[in-house]
């Protein structure tokens, strides 16, 4: 897919903040930025020396005429000069004819470029300090604009700028993770609910494809706001930062309160060291095609793509991570993340499980015990353990491919399972057992879709509201009860649409009003859908609104924001059908 959004997430009212700083490029940025860039040159310069010795193990081990370079001798001997003169007969160096000067009576080739010296063009001294990063210290910075006599934007500018950066404590932000034309970045949008407006704020360009995203509150121990001289202790401990993570084995942290950054404020599971990233050889390096052992695991970072991430909301300084190289691992945002391959205490990540057999694909940690987690993977598996100890969890077999997984936010130990197959499963993790291999009954499983039920999101609003998107390009809403006669619960399908974004990759609930959803898939678009739009969702959810508090305003846009009305379908106004 050439397009997509693999992602989305809210930032809830208040916790941006209200006008976005600009990069600014001071000394103290340039040394992180530059330590930065000389791991990247060092990382580059190991792992060519890596392969090169690779390379030469993999023809090691070959005799005679199968050997890779058995004939290498002879057809060395073989080679002939395409130039075109290549039948002149070499001359020793120090014999060579000198050229005639001016003084010896040389006379002028005639073309008049000697002025020029065009033999010599390609012949330039190497200027000291050349490198990638040598002319970053030429980006001069000023205070302001007025100082700088290359800026012609003047006060009254800055201030309309300031303006249009704004972002009310009423609005939320959302971010989203983009990828067109083979171009990956971080698009924020600000949505008024009051105003029913959703527009752009900024972007951030990212250097690897992003797989998922985790909003958290919590600064980096390397975030500028972290090194930077505050007298203000709530700056240092509070911020606005998205984690993401990329096809490539490592978690990149943002700042979402500032415009125009170069780089993350944290880089997590980058190795000083990459002889993950060189192939193993294996056979007798005779000349067959190579192939490739899987990198080898590490404890301190991940070694393939990462597929999923949750933020300890208790635990603040806490971040898991979930990948395609079998493991979950656990993060400390408060220690260094430089890894220099010796492993020693407090490089690279805090703990490593083990717990799964296949790609991990989702990780969360229970909101109300924050040491607990649960995780879900192709394996066809979820498992939920303390992280303290990890041997001692409990699981249950789901019978297809984890999509994705929430816990119940209204029940301590119920959490929801989306699969490959199209079914959602609840599950009560108290009657799990220790044993996979032991039944582990589900407490209702639905059929939700036609194919992969790729989203899911439980309403931390509305008690027993959840929504789901598919492959087959639907969003549904869906209320679960408890049948009050026979205890048991009841789930029906409250409404459910065709947004237009394609295969549904993301669906999110909104933090701060209970009938506001997002929802992002294959045709790289966001849609922000008001549930309560519809008849039948205000009729079926309405008790549940006035047992939360909360008043349904009627809005003017007709359910959903960034969809032209003649693209809309109608019939997903009126809502499913209940079940």
């Amino acid at each position: 897919m050439s397009s997509l959004i693999s992602s989305v997430a809210w930032v809830r009212r208040g916790v941006a903040a209200r006008h976005p700083r600009k990069y600014v490029l001071d000394d103290q940025e340039l040394e992180r930025v530059s330590a930065l860039a000389r791991i990247e040159l060092e990382d580059a310069r190991k792992e060519l020396e890596a392969a090169s010795k690779a390379a030469e193990s993999m023809g090691k081990g070959a005799e005679g005429e199968e050997a890779d370079d058995a004939d290498e001798d002879e057809e060395e001997s073989a080679w002939v000069d395409e130039d075109d003169d290549a039948m002149d007969e070499d001359v020793p160096m120090d014999q060579d004819p000198q050229p005639a000067t001016a003084s010896e009576g040389a006379k002028p080739s005639g073309d008049g470029l000697e002025q020029y010296k065009l033999d010599d063009y390609d012949e330039d001294e190497a200027m000291p300090g050349m490198g990638p990063f040598s002319n970053i210290k030429g980006l001069t910075y000023y205070r302001n604009n007025d100082e700088d006599p290359y800026v012609t934007l003047k006060e009254d500018e800055e201030e309309q700028e300031r303006e249009e950066l704004e972002v009310l404590p009423t609005d939320n932000l959302l971010v989203v993770a983009k990828t067109e034309d083979e171009i990956s970045q971080l698009e924020i949008f600000v949505y008024e609910e009051s105003e029913e407006n959703l527009y752009a704020h900024h972007d951030l360009m990212l250097p690897s494809f992003p797989l998922c995203l985790e909003w958290l509150d919590f600064p980096p121990i390397t975030s500028p706001s972290r090194t930077q001289n505050t007298s203000s202790s709530d700056t240092a401990q509070f911020g606005n930062f998205i984690a993401v993570g990329t096809l490539d084995p490592e978690i990149e942290i943002w700042s979402l309160d500032t415009v125009e950054a170069m780089y993350p404020d944290m880089v997590l599971g980058r190795p000083d060291k990459t002889a993950a990233h060189v192939p193993t050889p294996l056979g007798t390096g005779k000349k067959k095609r190579k192939k490739t052992k899987h990198r080898p695991a590490s404890a301190a970072h991940h070694v393939d793509a990462v597929l999923g991430l949750s933020w300890n909301r208790t635990h603040r300084n806490l971040l898991a991570s979930a990948s395609a190289d079998r493991t979950v691992k656990l993060w400390d945002l408060n220690r260094d993340p430089t890894i220099n391959g010796e492993g020693g205490e407090g490089e690279g990540a805090l703990r490593s499980f083990d717990v799964h057999k296949d790609k991990v694909q989702a990780v969360q940690w229970n909101p109300a015990e924050p040491t607990v987690l649960l995780t879900g993977s192709y394996d066809r598996t979820v498992r939920t353990f303390d992280s303290r100890a990890p041997d001692a969890g409990v699981g249950a077999r789901v019978g297809g491919d984890v999509e994705a997984l929430r816990w119940d936010p209204w029940e301590p130990h119920g959490f929801y399972v989306s699969l490959d197959n199209g079914l959602v499963v609840n599950f009560d993790a108290r009657t799990l057992p220790s044993n996979l291999d032991a039944p582990s009954p589900a407490r209702f499983t639905l059929s939700a879709h036609d194919g992969a039920v790729s989203a899911l999101d439980v309403n931390p609003l509305l008690r027993g509201v959840i929504a789901t998107g598919g492959t087959d390009k639907v969003v549904k809403i869906w209320n679960v009860a408890d049948d009050q006669d026979t205890g048991k619960r009841q789930v029906s399908l409250v409404t459910s649409r065709d947004l237009g974004v394609g295969k549904v990759f993301s669906t999110a609930w909104s933090p701060d009003d209970p009938l506001t959803l997002a929802a992002a898939g294959s045709k790289a678009k966001l849609q922000v859908w008001d549930v309560g739009a519809s008849a039948g969702a205000r009729k079926v959810l309405g008790a549940k609104l006035a047992e939360a508090g909360r008043v349904l305003r009627e809005k003017q846009s007709g359910g959903v924001i960034g969809v032209a009305s003649d693209e809309e379908d109608s019939s997903g106004d009126e809502g499913g059908d209940d079940e």
